[in-house]
Formats: C-alpha cells, structure tokens, sequence
C-alpha cells in the first residue's frame, strides 16, 4: 500500500550539534559552508527543570530538551499545549553502559539509572519541564528515526492536531558499546509543525514517498560527515534547504530501506490549510 503525501507548515526550528549551536548559527552556516567550524556539541543544563531532575538527566535528555524549547519559543507556541513526538535512533548510552556494567559485576541497578534508560525519560522530562499533559510518543527506528518520527508527526497533524512539536535527537555510546554503534557526537534538532500557515511560519513541506533510492547529502564534507553518521543529523540536508530557501526534492532515509521525498514550499507561496 502506498504511503500518501503529508503536508505540514514548518512554524519553528531548534538545533543543536557539532558546532551547531541554535538555529540562527546553523542557518548563516548552511547559508555559507566556508564558514564551519567543527567543535564538540556543547551540552546545556535545562533550567526548565528542578535542581534534583536537572543533575540527574544525561545528554540525550540535555539536547533534546534544548532544541525543543528553542522551536517552541522560534514559533512563538506554548510548550504545554503541543503534543510530542521524540524519536532517537540509541536513547541514552550513557545509562545502557552503566547498567550493563552492574549488571555484569552482579552489583543492584540504581534506581535513578533505570528511570532515565527507557526510551521515553526525554518525553517524560519534557513534561515536567514544560508542564505539557499533551499526548506524547517515543519512537525508535534505528538509522531511520527522524524519518520514523516526521512521518508520524505529520500524521497526528492529519488527525486534526493544530501543531506538534517534533524531536530527534543522539548521543554517543561509551565505550565498549561505542565500537559496536559508532555515533560521533551528539545531535538534537526540535521542529514545530503545524497544519495551518502563521505569522511565524518558515515554508510548507510536502512530504511523500520517494522513487530514489540515493539520500541528499551535503555539500560541505564536515557536515556530510555528521549527516552520515549521527542519525539524527539526517534531518541536515532539509535543515540546508530551509536554511537557503532551496526548492528541489530532499530524499532522506525511511525504515525498511525505503526513503522519503521532501519538498520545501517557501513562505512567499499562497496560504493553504491542510485538509
């Protein structure tokens, strides 16, 4: 059965990677690729939650938790009236690799480390963060999870959703996992989607099944670097379109080997509703 098209108005962008610091950076980066500079992802703590949660959280909550506010607020929206979709490719290595070295020294687990591994702990933070009792979903479709969770974003969209706030993100595993699931670095991109045209929106996307079996990849070979090994980073080649208001068809990565076709509208075109 073939999937049909999604449509939905990107109203705002959040961005955070290796030397990706906020959308308005990644846009003039993306607009002028001799400007790059790779450095570590910066990982900040949410002042959004309370102290006890705000020690306890590991980077995959970190950088999802920033790139979503940043969306939020680009789109000018309340956080707490948006429903989620958090998609990521691993969750949190970090606690996956202490808790397998407990287990395996036959030590008990920590409480605190089992609560922040399951895959929805971002979700859950979210929550507390943004006071949101919206309906959210976690999601997981290894290499494929941005495109797993925009297609599942767009959905609820078409289910009548106002807007939905989307977030994938990654962060690398310790080692010895890391030599099993190699990431990089870590990489967070929150976007707001919303069914209808706003004061704040940046372009409508089209977004179907494509007939090409090649990704888009990008033209400067730092960030092809990170598009091609975080997963999250597949958002990177509609991050670049966006970015320079570029209208050709971005092909990314789908679950079961297939891929996706998106075609960025800019904001200059007549308004629509998506019905």
């Amino acid at each position: 059965m073939t999937r049909p098209s999604l449509e939905a108005w990107i109203d705002g962008v959040g961005v955070r990677g290796p030397g990706l610091a906020g959308w308005p950076a990644t846009r003039d980066v993306l607009c002028a690729p001799a400007t790059y500079r790779s450095e570590a992802t910066l990982f900040v703590a949410p002042s959004s939650l309370p102290p006890a949660e705000r020690r306890r959280v590991g980077r995959g909550v970190k950088i999802a938790l920033e790139v979503g506010q940043e969306a939020v607020a680009h789109a000018g929206r309340v956080a707490s009236e948006l429903p989620s979709v958090f998609t990521s490719s691993s969750g949190d290595g970090d606690n996956c690799d202490a808790i397998c070295r407990a287990l395996a020294d036959d030590r008990l687990i920590s409480p605190t480390r089992f609560h922040n591994s399951v895959h929805n702990a971002p979700a859950g933070y979210w929550g507390i963060a943004a006071s949101a009792r919206c309906a959210s979903t976690s999601l997981c479709a290894f290499d494929a999870s941005f495109a797993a969770g925009l297609v599942d974003a767009l959905t609820q969209l078409g289910d009548d959703a106002e807007a939905v706030l989307l977030v994938a993100y990654d962060a690398p595993y310790p080692e010895p996992l890391f030599a099993a699931r190699p990431t990089p670095d870590a990489f967070g991109v929150g976007l707001v989607l919303a069914r209808v045209r706003g004061p704040r929106s940046l372009a409508r996307i089209t977004v179907s099944p494509s007939r090409v079996g090649t990704t888009t990849s990008m033209r400067d070979a730092s960030l092809e670097r990170w598009r091609a090994t975080i997963p999250a980073a597949r958002v990177l080649p509609m991050l670049d379109a966006l970015a320079r208001g570029d209208r050709a068809p971005v092909v990314v990565e789908d679950v079961n080997g297939r891929t996706l076709s998106i075609d960025i509208h800019p904001v200059n075109e007549s308004p629509r509703s998506l019905s």
